[in-house]
């Protein structure tokens, strides 16, 4: 028997020596599938062609994920309409790390652009700015502005990753920066992270109380694994931390800060702003811009305070300090005071309920709740006006249209 187990044992050897020279003789683009085996999320239907690979119950799934996690602070709660946020970017040697397909970096330059346009679509009266750590210093890449072109292609060219990357000199840069920023703004930092370790000059433990003591808020987002320091700067900041697991992931826990945050109790300060409301200039006119100092053709926008230039809104009037804002910017900003409530879940039991005929239509596009083999489908339902939606409507309407036009169609009818 030992003999035999012998044998057993070597001959299962000589099979994984043989994988092992079959993988080695495969490209590396071949051994990329072949430790992903895409192969096996496929499915075959009735006829045995292949289905196409359906993600939607999957983003479905972490939308309303999302939406529980909200529905307990969907009360009256106070949120910071005007934020003022600094993206931190590691940019030390481990964000050339490629773990994330095809780079760490590469992953965080492709998402940081969608979280910027998401988060102006979101915030249109807050302003962003980007911080890069790289051989151990901190460097201000963009300043505080509500241009997401110029964010975008001044990121785009920086991506070269080199050194150690140092938390206490991002902290101690944003912290200067930030508070400048007028009492009413919230104060936000979003640092995402790819090392496992920060060389700092000094104390960090001082760097982040007085993080604190400047009322700004702090959130991180690691690529690599959990660190202790950066879990404490977040709890004692009132941020967020979390560690992406794979690129969706980080995709999904990015985009969680474009909404406005609760804001902190201590943290929040309720005050008056004097805004203005700039006349747009003539088309092909000449003006000289208050933002780049420079002479530009084309509409801009003129402060009605001190008639300078400005070329785009939202933003600060750089010679009389007044902040120059427009009608739907604010009207984008309203739903946020109010937002809608969660729809609660239907089981099937009520779309299979013989009264519930009027209803087996979603109200928004119509389409029927009931899937090709006539099973009730997933499906949510307003619980003001009782109408039933498709999850796709749901999302569309918490996401964009912000009204439920259930209730709408009960208020005008």
């Amino acid at each position: 028997m030992n003999n035999g187990a012998g044998r057993r044992i070597n001959g299962a050897a000589e099979e994984d020596d043989d994988e092992d020279d079959v993988n080695g003789d495969l490209d590396a683009w071949e051994r990329t599938y072949t430790d992903e085996r895409s192969w096996e999320s496929l499915q075959e239907d009735e006829s045995g062609m292949l289905r196409p690979i359906d993600n939607q119950a999957l983003y479905h799934s972490q939308y309303r994920r999302r939406l529980r996690s909200l529905s307990s602070t969907a009360a009256r709660i106070q949120k910071g309409l005007i934020r003022y946020l600094y993206i931190v970017i590691d940019l030390s040697r481990a964000a050339s790390e490629m773990d994330f397909r095809p780079s760490r970096i590469a992953v965080i330059a492709k998402h940081v652009e969608t979280f910027i346009r998401e988060f102006f679509y979101q915030n249109p009266l807050s302003q962003v700015g980007i911080v890069t750590i790289k051989d151990g210093v901190a460097h201000c890449l963009t300043d505080i502005g509500g241009s997401p072109e110029s964010h975008i292609n001044a990121l785009m060219k920086k991506l070269e990753c080199s050194g150690d990357s140092s938390l206490q000199n991002a902290l101690d840069l944003v912290d200067g920066y930030l508070n400048q920023i007028p009492s009413y703004g919230h104060r936000e930092v979003l640092i995402l992270y790819s090392a496992l370790s920060t060389c700092d000059p000094g104390d960090i433990m001082d760097t982040i109380q007085k993080c604190r003591k400047s009322k700004i808020r702090c959130s991180v987002i690691g690529l690599a694994a959990e660190m202790f320091i950066c879990k404490h700067l977040c709890q004692e900041t009132g941020g967020t931390y979390s560690v992406a697991l794979d690129e969706s992931h980080f995709k999904e826990l990015i985009l969680e800060h474009a909404p406005p945050p609760p804001a902190i109790a201590e943290f929040a300060v309720a005050n008056l702003i004097k805004m203005g409301f700039p006349q747009r200039a003539a088309e092909g006119s000449i003006s000289i811009c208050s933002c780049h100092k420079e002479a530009k053709v084309g509409a801009g926008y003129t402060c009605p305070r001190c008639k300078a230039h400005a070329c785009e809104l939202p933003t600060e009037c750089c010679v009389c300090g007044l902040t120059l804002v427009s009608s739907p910017h604010l009207a984008r900003s309203y739903h946020h005071l109010f937002p809608i409530a969660p729809f609660d879940e239907v089981t099937s039991s009520h779309l299979n309920n013989p009264n519930c005929k009027l209803q087996r239509n979603c109200f928004g596009c119509q389409q029927s709740l009931l899937d090709p083999g006539n099973k009730p489908g997933p499906a949510v339902v307003c619980p003001k006006c009782k109408r039933y939606f498709c999850l796709d409507c749901d999302i569309y309407i918490h996401e964009s249209l912000h009204n439920c036009p259930g209730c709408d169609s009960l208020r005008h009818s």
